[in-house]
């Protein structure tokens, strides 16, 4: 495989010339013009997962693939930003060359590091100058806990949140504690899907979720992995009875499709 920079830098204008094309109020496409920046965000979550996929996947092809449709949502994004003259794509580029460059004094300038503790500390020292922080203030236990919430997907969020804390002191004293305040938040959603505002309803979900992480983190579970897991596996079973109907499965009856969905159980042991 040959890597030609002034191939590479061809096919990216390409692609910029071909997205440029798509937002074209003459002639281009009406969807892409509909979208903003906001309505983009599932697009941006959804490729950014399927590029996970693909590289546990450990297929190349797909790999390739999904970094394109990945990279298609930053030059659409940039694309969009230009028009409004807010940013461009070259200024996206350029600001995280530079950001590299400053983070990586070892690599880029002369600081002399000796191990990977030291490299980790500069990293974090030149983060918070940067963003204008005081580096004591980063070390912050609430600090590192906004972070995740603010940049993991919530089930993620969630572990490290509680592990987090977990380790700073704010701990059950035994798992029988973890499995008492989850009847407890259990307890807490009916009450609210049964009296409560739907708003409410949505807390004591989330309580319960959460909850439901700690006890995934007491017995060295991961919540994420799992969900993941039965996601496909329910998928798998839904695409059996598929195969082993001769109709749409929204055609059977509930008693049916029980039969059908032990059969498939069965066939996918």
């Amino acid at each position: 495989m040959s890597f030609d920079n002034s191939a590479n830098l061809i096919a990216l204008q390409h692609l910029i010339d071909v997205v440029a094309n798509l937002r074209s109020p003459d002639g281009g496409c009406p969807w892409d013009l509909a979208q903003t920046p906001e309505s983009l965000i599932p697009y941006v979550i959804e490729e950014a997962y399927e590029v996970v996929d693909a590289i546990q996947g450990a297929d190349s092809q797909a790999i390739a693939e999904e970094l394109g449709d990945l990279l298609m949502q930053v030059v659409l994004q940039s694309q969009i930003a230009s028009e409004t003259h807010t940013f461009t794509l070259a200024e996206v580029a350029e600001g995280i060359a530079q950001k590299l460059i400053r983070r990586h004094p070892h690599v880029f300038g002369d600081v002399k590091t000796e191990n990977m503790d030291e490299i980790h500390q500069n990293w974090e020292r030149i983060k918070a100058e940067e963003k204008g922080e005081n580096l004591a203030d980063t070390q912050k236990l609430i600090y590192k806990l906004k972070r995740y919430a603010r940049s993991l997907p919530p089930l993620t969020a969630g572990m490290k949140i509680s592990q987090k804390a977990a380790a700073n002191g704010f701990e059950w004293d035994n798992v029988e504690g973890v499995w008492a305040k989850f009847h407890e938040e259990l307890g807490e959603l009916h009450q609210a899907i049964a009296h409560e505002s739907k708003e409410n309803q949505q807390a004591e979900l989330g309580d319960l979720l959460f909850t439901l992480i700690n006890v995934a983190r007491w017995y060295d579970l991961d919540p994420a992995a799992a969900l993941q897991s039965t996601n496909r596996k329910f998928i798998q079973r839904l695409e059996t009875i598929e195969q082993l109907s001769d109709r749409p499965i929204e055609s059977f009856t509930t008693e049916e499709l029980e039969q059908f969905w032990q059969k498939a159980k069965e066939k996918l042991k």
